[in-house]
């Protein structure tokens, strides 16, 4: 038997180490029958090359299956790339802020706040009530949010977005607001 020994099973191809282990077990070689026993006496590694990666791919390519993407999952998607837009200050409107600072106050937080979203077997549509930054041009903040919100699950869910419905329900104009935000929170 050689030092190395590859053999294919399927698409994946596995190298076992014939190295001598350490410890008591010094002069132990793998053999045929030891490769996958479960005994974790026998390292086995997966050689990371070109041919494993290309056998690797034409498998997923190949797979079967379902896969099923909650409205919940797009929700944190689309409101984490909505978030990350400048000039937007909050999602949600005014009662979901409030619930939403409630949770923030006991250490929790809703990333779907002010999302809603519609998830068909290949398609997505979005609705996104939003809180603006003052000094931020509105139209172009909505068009921003949108661009986000489509790229974030074309690339990240893979699904395609038929539309993203954007609501600027406020404007935070700082100084004004944050005395509001105090006084409510008395």
């Amino acid at each position: 038997m050689a030092d190395d020994d590859a053999r294919t099973s399927g698409a994946h191809t596995t190298e076992i180490r014939t190295e001598p282990l350490t410890g008591p077990d010094q002069d132990f070689r793998p053999t045929a029958a030891d490769a996958g026993d479960g005994t974790g006496e026998t390292e086995v590694l997966a050689k990371n090359t070109p041919q494993t990666a290309r056998a690797q791919q034409a498998a997923a390519e190949n797979a079967t299956g379902r896969t099923v993407i909650s409205d919940v999952a797009v929700a944190k998607v689309v409101g984490i790339a909505a978030r990350r837009v400048e000039g937007v200050y909050a999602l949600g409107t005014g009662g979901s802020r409030t619930l939403g600072a409630l949770r923030d106050a006991v250490g929790s937080s809703d990333l779907t706040q002010g999302v809603r979203v519609e998830v068909g077997e290949t398609q997505v549509a979005v609705d996104i009530n939003l809180v603006a930054s003052y000094g931020n041009p509105l139209q172009d903040v909505a068009n921003h949010v949108r661009a986000a919100v489509y790229t974030a699950v074309q690339e990240l869910v893979g699904l395609s977005v038929i539309e993203v419905n954007v609501e600027i329900n406020d404007v935070n104009v700082p100084g004004v607001n944050d005395g509001k935000q105090q006084a409510n929170e008395k």
